[in-house]
């Protein structure tokens, strides 16, 4: 297979992928918050795997938002359908975010392997926003340039000292509903 058909499909397989995107769009308008406070925000992550990844770790452990920062579309499908049940909030710059962020009370805070305190050490606010920048290039601003983001770390004990974003999405995630258990409506009354 020459190169012209292999990008033709990867053409086909993103065009599939905004269809996908558009038709989810469209039932997220409809999406009610989970059972915590926390938000996720995805600043410029890719469009194809991770952001539905985390959409679905969004949803089982029930976070309030999902924020995307410079992310017109994403490819919803990793997602197992997450994407219609978590409530979306565009942004075109992570200042118009952190802004609306901090107008709500929130703290936000970004992982950085090695620094900041362990997330298991940690007391993680109700009102807690969770930043995770793009897969090879991190968060784009500078953080120091806005007042009140926290670092923190996921402790790790191999060599490489890196995870996927998915994956470091979802124990974070896991860590702030275990310092905030709580039950669900639904599972009280089973």
């Amino acid at each position: 297979m020459g190169p012209h058909k292999v990008r033709l499909m990867m053409k086909a397989e993103r065009d599939r992928a905004k269809n996908r995107f558009r038709r989810q769009k469209n039932k997220n308008y409809l999406a009610k918050p989970g059972i915590h406070d926390c938000i996720i925000v995805l600043d410029h992550l890719k469009p194809s795997y991770n952001i539905g990844k985390i959409f679905r770790s969004a949803e089982a452990f029930g976070a309030h938002e999902v924020h995307l920062v410079g992310i017109d579309f994403f490819d919803p499908a990793p997602g197992m359908g997450a994407f219609k049940w978590v409530p979306t909030v565009f942004h075109n710059t992570f200042f118009s975010c952190y802004t609306r962020l901090m107008n709500k009370g929130y703290v936000p805070f970004i992982l950085e392997p090695g620094k900041g305190d362990s997330i298991t050490q940690t007391a993680m606010p109700l009102k807690s926003a969770f930043i995770f920048g793009h897969e090879e290039f991190g968060i784009s601003f500078e953080p120091d340039l806005f007042p009140g983001i926290r670092r923190m770390t996921i402790p790790q004990f191999g060599k490489s000292q890196s995870l996927n974003v998915s994956v470091a999405a979802s124990i974070l995630l896991y860590e702030y509903s275990r310092q905030h258990e709580r039950i669900d409506n639904n599972q009280r009354s089973s």
